[in-house]
């Protein structure tokens, strides 16, 4: 039995005599990440919950295969991988095109604060110091095929040798290495150039009177003033709505079109998902006396500027945590 069995609590050098009460609460210690690692696979929260589930169901059934020659952690990411892949083989025919995926799903940030701190040098450890949540990462990857897909996570998140790499999949080493290689073009072609730059830092302050100014100016719908806060080459997305708007004017535009100059009685409610900052808004309603979800609004910032929104519809306010209702004297 390996070291690293014996620190994760197991007994015995397999499974086999591990009940399910028990088996249940070895992976359950790893659900957080698993789910964060099925997340990056497949684009939605709400599949990648799905795959988790699936993943425990698998591992549970084959608990005989697990001997211990690696950690149990490393056996379920296994097992997760190749059930994000065998779900990819069967989902939804349309591709990722362009910066638009079509089933993207936030992530909420008190979902990720779950994820262990990254200590000491294990590979498990440094995946999450190197956490890769970002939106715009997570619409890079899905651009990827599947297998090539699973390859960059395993070895650039995960820091997955090749050698393991190739045994989960079944490939070369060699074949693992070139995988690689197109991904990183891949991800290169569809990451934005800044990337770096721009990751959201809440203790930003020109972040956080961005977002302020953001958030002002839309609870007044002064378009104006929101078309000063973005980039000229902007984008943005409202999945799972298809058409991906492309620059400043077919943004304002768009926002016109849809009425959004003179509408009146929004609030917003700055929070963060996805680790970028957000603003949740909702709408009044006289019937219900009461501010309603309406949409969420992600930002990408770059250099003080908006670069990129996306756009969620209110269905993804209870996975997230924010409130279901605001009442109308302001308190929440």
């Amino acid at each position: 039995m390996s070291t690293d069995t014996r620190r994760e609590g197991l007994d015995v050098s397999n499974l086999d005599e591990v009940d399910e009460p028990a088996f249940a609460g070895l992976a359950e210690r790893h659900r957080r990440e698993l789910h964060v690692h099925c997340y990056r696979m497949l684009g939605s929260f709400e599949d990648a919950e799905d795959t988790v589930q699936e993943t425990f169901l698998r591992a549970w059934r084959r608990r005989e295969t697990f001997e211990g020659r690696s950690t149990f952690r490393a056996w379920l990411y296994r097992i997760a991988t190749n059930a994000c892949l065998d779900l990819l083989g069967k989902r939804r025919p349309e591709p990722a095109s362009g910066g638009e995926v079509r089933w993207l799903q936030p992530y909420p940030d008190r979902l990720l604060d779950e994820l262990p701190a990254a200590d000491g040098d294990e590979p498990e450890a440094v995946a999450v110091a190197r956490e890769t949540i970002e939106l715009a990462y997570l619409v890079a990857v899905q651009h990827l095929v599947p297998r090539t897909r699973a390859v960059l996570i395993l070895r650039d998140v995960l820091g997955w040798p090749a050698k393991d790499v190739a045994d989960l999949l079944g490939d070369s080493v060699n074949s693992v290495n070139s995988a690689l290689q197109r991904a990183r073009a891949g991800m290169r072609e569809h990451l934005p150039a800044e990337r770096q730059d721009w990751a959201g830092n809440q203790e930003d302050p020109r972040t956080r009177d961005l977002v302020r100014r953001f958030t002002d100016a839309s609870v007044a719908t002064d378009v104006p003033a929101l078309a000063a806060m973005l980039r000229d080459d902007v984008r943005a997305s409202m999945p799972p709505t298809p058409g991906l708007r492309l620059g400043r004017d077919a943004v304002v535009q768009d926002w016109v079109q849809d009425g959004f100059e003179g509408m009146t009685g929004l609030r917003g409610v700055p929070t963060f998902v996805n680790r970028q900052p957000a603003v949740a808004f909702y709408l009044w309603r006289e019937q219900e006396n009461a501010y309603l979800p309406l949409t969420l609004d992600v930002l990408r910032v770059s250099d003080g500027v908006i670069t990129e929104l996306f756009t969620f519809d209110a269905d993804r306010f209870a996975g997230l945590g924010l409130p279901e209702r605001l009442p109308a004297d302001g308190t929440e």
